[in-house]
């Protein structure tokens, strides 16, 4: 009986080792990916860095002025005139801001309707005033 203790013993040893073995082994190769994204972001956050250097220089407002000097002809850049910037007040509304063309009342199901909406008509964009532009 004592013999077969022991190979029982032996038996629960050596699955006991495999498991731990092939944990081990599992941990290794995720320690392996954590390092290799860990370099991909290195990699990433210093590509960022270079390329927010490279837009500051491209950026550099006396680079700028120069190469507006030297294309001047081809491009025939003009300073902005006051009149062609808006306010954000005096922007349009957004279509999910204009009210709904037909709503229907919940009590006795009829439809209303807006003055320019009851005889068919669509508002028109030339109706909305912005008060940026001389008519």
């Amino acid at each position: 009986m004592l013999r077969t203790l022991d190979i029982l013993l032996i038996v629960i040893m050596t699955a006991v080792a495999t498991i731990t073995y092939t944990i081990k082994h599992r941990a290794e190769e995720k320690l392996g990916e954590v390092r290799k994204l860990e370099a991909n972001i290195r990699l990433e956050k210093d590509t960022i860095d270079l390329l927010r250097a490279d837009w500051a220089l491209l950026t550099q407002p006396a680079r700028l002025e120069r190469l507006i000097a030297l294309y001047q002809e081809e491009l025939k850049l003009q300073p902005t005139d006051t009149t062609q910037m808006v306010q954000p007040a005096e922007l349009p509304m957004l279509k999910a801001d204009l009210p709904p063309v037909e709503e229907a009342d919940a009590k006795d199901g009829k439809k209303k309707a807006d003055d320019k909406t009851a005889a068919g008509k669509k508002p028109k964009t030339d109706d909305i005033k912005t008060g940026s532009v001389a008519r």
